[in-house]
């Protein structure tokens, strides 16, 4: 039902002025325009009715609130069994409601969730938004957003640029524009979709299953998040413990590390294997181990840059099953252009020391090709990871940079078998 500010105040006053029947008149109308009716009243009034609404009335009706506006008039319920009763059930729900805020962090839950706005009918004009406005600022030292309702639903909102630029009596309704919305129950996926960086938008409103709002989500508050997560992947990609702290036991320190370092061991071991199979060409030529380290930090270098940026697109919703093959094959891509950039110049460098301008071509080539197996595993293996259900951040830079030390050298060495020695 939409009312007119003049309906609203015609209700307000048959509610205010005819006691006897102001339930049976304040119930005559629906949750949304309840709420619109209630704020209109006095402070007297209000109280009467909150003391007369039944248990499920007030549920229905703190629910069309914000949590803001909901804590404080829960706090005017004085019986004190009704007031938990009512409590008991919107709590139930704001824990439904907190798993929405969850899907972004662990940590996150509600602190997400904004109460800096306003909720107007689009007949309000700007005379009274202004007057809102200043009490909202007075009060929280911030410029609250404007949000515009109809029937208790948010239809979209006024830039606040357009109240200083228009007459004072004109009404909202003219100058409404869209605003981005998520109902608390969305998925991740679409959460992360609202919030791509290419779709950015400056906020989100949050709304209940009745379309009422909840609260309003900043979008750089939400890639702060994302940031921090990408963060504690580092941990991971370490074998870390994102709890770890400097000045921690050095008992826990180990506790926390030495499993990774045992794997990281055995991968060793196997890179160690495959430059034993070389051993004759090494005995050989013995400059070629000078070159080894370089081939191999390169890789795991230009790996864990791949890794990096494959584990924030699969973060952020950008990289999955039906887009993964253009991703590996733009990150090989990017790994021979690398390659080749890295190649030449140590190509010349090598040729210049050593003066042996074959030496400085297999190196070159071998570097040229172990960043694109860079390029291939490190955004390979957490998309791999992912499908398996598993966390495509953890310990992944410990196989990606195994599969490049051990294929860097298998390439180095087995081309300078062929060509140097």
């Amino acid at each position: 039902m939409k009312n007119s500010k003049q309906e609203i105040q015609k209700i307000s006053h048959d509610v205010t002025y005819h006691a006897s029947r102001r339930l049976d008149l304040f119930r005559k109308y629906d949750t949304p325009s309840q709420v619109e009716i209630f704020f209109s009243l006095s402070p007297h009034v209000q109280q009467t009715i909150l003391e007369s609404l039944s248990i499920k009335e007030l549920v229905a009706f703190v629910d069309q609130l914000d949590l803001d506006e909901a804590g404080k008039v829960l706090a005017r319920i004085k019986n004190e069994k009704k007031r938990k009763s009512v409590a008991g059930r919107l709590k139930q729900e704001l824990k439904e409601k907190s798993e929405f805020f969850l899907q972004f962090s662990p940590k996150a839950e509600f602190s997400l969730l904004n109460f800096n706005y306003i909720l107007l009918s689009p007949n309000a004009t700007i005379t009274e938004v202004s007057n809102l406005i200043d009490s909202h600022y007075k009060e929280t030292g911030k410029t609250p957003e404007v949000l515009v309702q109809e029937k208790g639903i948010c239809i979209g909102e006024v830039p606040t640029g357009t109240l200083v630029r228009e007459r004072n009596t004109a009404k909202l309704k003219k100058y409404i524009t869209p605003v981005v919305s998520l109902h608390y129950k969305a998925s991740l996926q679409e959460i992360k979709k609202v919030f791509n960086t290419k779709n950015q938008k400056k906020k989100v409103v949050v709304t209940d299953t009745d379309g009422s709002v909840i609260g309003i989500i900043y979008v750089d508050d939400v890639l702060k998040l994302f940031k921090n997560g990408a963060a504690e992947a580092l941990y991971d990609f370490a074998g870390v413990s994102d709890t770890e702290r400097v000045f921690d036991p050095v008992i826990s320190k180990v506790d926390h590390r030495y499993k990774w370092l045992l794997i990281n061991l055995g991968t060793g071991f196997l890179a160690a294997w495959v430059v034993s199979l070389f051993e004759n060409t090494l005995n050989e030529f013995v400059l070629l181990a000078m070159y080894m380290p370089i081939v191999a930090g390169m890789g795991g270098n230009a790996a864990s840059q791949t890794l990096a940026v494959t584990v924030r697109g699969i973060t952020m919703g950008e990289v999955s099953l039906m887009n993964v093959r253009q991703a590996i094959w733009k990150e090989v891509k990017a790994g021979f252009l690398n390659g080749f950039i890295v190649g030449v110049v140590v190509a010349f460098v090598s040729s210049y020391l050593n003066h042996s301008p074959l030496l400085g071509l297999v190196v070159g080539i071998a570097l040229l090709l172990n960043l694109v197996v860079a390029g291939l595993f490190g955004a390979l293996v957490p998309v791999i990871m992912k499908s398996f259900g598993k966390d495509p951040a953890t310990s992944a830079i410990i196989f990606v940079t195994t599969a490049t030390d051990v294929l860097g050298f298998l390439i180095f060495l087995g081309l300078a078998s062929i060509f140097v020695v």
